[in-house]
């Protein structure tokens, strides 16, 4: 297998990177108005609605950059999944390093991992600081792409990264709604290259962990029909939460259950029927914690919701899952947020770990059986690091660190074919 060009400074600067730029900032205020879509937008797929310079992390005017690119802040239309045009925000990153491999440069879009539900989590509102603290709400937001998209600008490859459909720009984050994940990251996809003036058919990637897993699977096996135009060739999904009803179980009572709340509130938004069931098995406590965590980011989630039992925020006692188990409306809700029934176009790396604390392997490892069953060229990683304080999500992060580099590896070998 090829080697990524700079391997060892690469393996270097990683851990670098992981100890800078920990500031402690409010969300920066100058792009609220970026954010609040116009009136009348393009209503194609990609189309770029509005861009803005970004600073990348730690950059300070008049000093010279020390990262390997130049960032914009980008909104682009996208789809609901209704078929409705939605305005998305998010970031296109030019690499200074050149592209050596064969053809155009390369993007590989970036689905972020779970951040949160609240508009100041939006990545692309975090991309000088990684961390941002708001004493006025209070907030902890954080971005954790920066490892990714270093490895990759180093190699010359375009980076985008989407804020997801609700995230930063009004309505609700439909979080791991798998239609609108997959149209957010593709457009991104689309968007990236317009933005560069890039060739339309300049190949592209995803790749995502955790929550961008299953973003960069349903991208991966939705490219063929919603953006048949596209280059794609290759998708890295680590940790996807490919069925939420295996999901759900295996969060609650963890230090991040009140992403079910995230589930429940993006679902809600685009099933009316959940909404009904939902208010009414929830008791007070259960509705006032699902419109608190609408507009948390996941610091603020784990600190307030953490090992909590959503047995708790029901009338009868039940957890949430035994709720949706108990509706066939909510049952159907859950089952068409299913990855794995449509086939990717592209070679596809899949990451599971057998003790991971939120994502359940046995599903992980469905998806790679359910794709195989279809003829797609998939292969599953399997993470065996023992368990280390379950509950603490632990064995769910390690395991993004540990794959890092084979991820981005298959990803570099993949575009330059």
């Amino acid at each position: 297998m090829r080697r990524i060009w700079g391997f060892i400074s690469v393996t270097v600067t990683v851990g670098a990177l992981a100890g800078t730029g920990l500031g402690l900032t409010a969300p920066s205020a100058q792009a609220a108005d970026f954010y609040t879509p116009p009136a009348h937008f393009a209503s194609a797929p990609g189309s770029i609605i509005r861009s803005e310079p970004s600073p990348l992390l730690l950059q300070v005017p008049g000093i010279p950059n020390q990262w390997p690119g130049t960032a914009k802040r980008i909104m682009y239309t996208s789809t609901y999944q209704d078929g409705s045009p939605a305005p998305v925000t998010g970031t296109v990153v030019e690499p200074t390093a050149p592209w050596r491999g064969k053809g155009p440069r390369p993007t590989v879009v970036l689905g972020p991992g779970t951040v949160g539900q609240g508009d100041q989590c939006a990545g692309s509102k975090l991309m000088n600081f990684p961390l941002a603290i708001d004493p006025a709400k209070p907030s902890i937001a954080v971005n954790y792409t920066a490892p990714d998209m270093y490895l990759l600008l180093i190699n010359g490859v375009r980076v985008a990264i989407t804020d997801y459909i609700g995230m930063g720009t009004p309505g609700v984050h439909t979080y791991v709604n798998r239609a609108e994940s997959g149209h957010a990251m593709l457009d991104a996809a689309r968007a990236a290259l317009k933005v560069a003036g890039a060739p339309a058919d300049a190949p592209v990637a995803f790749s995502g962990y955790s929550q961008g897993g299953g973003a960069a699977a349903s991208a991966a096996e939705l490219a063929s029909t919603y953006a048949p135009n596209l280059n794609v060739r290759a998708t890295y999904a680590g940790a996807p939460p490919a069925d939420l009803s295996k999901v759900i179980d295996k969060i609650d009572g963890s230090f991040i259950a009140g992403g079910i709340g995230y589930a429940i509130n993006g679902l809600e938004a685009r099933y009316p029927k959940l909404k009904t069931i939902v208010d009414r098995e929830t008791n007070p406590n259960g509705r006032a914690a699902l419109r608190r965590l609408s507009t948390q980011c996941i610091g603020d989630t784990g600190l307030t919701f953490g090992f909590q039992h959503t047995s708790a925020w029901t009338r009868t006692g039940e957890p949430l899952s035994a709720i949706v188990a108990r509706y066939p409306d909510a049952k159907q809700v859950i089952d068409e947020q299913r990855i794995g029934r449509l086939k990717p176009n592209a070679p596809v790396l899949l990451e599971g770990g057998i003790n991971d604390d939120v994502i359940p392997y046995g599903q992980v490892d469905q998806l790679y059986r359910d794709w195989r069953a279809q003829g797609a060229d998939v292969a599953l990683v399997t993470n065996t690091i023992p368990p280390i304080f379950p509950g603490l999500v632990v064995n769910h992060a390690l395991p993004m660190v540990t794959t890092l580099l084979p991820a981005t590896n298959f990803l570099l070998t993949q575009l330059n074919r």
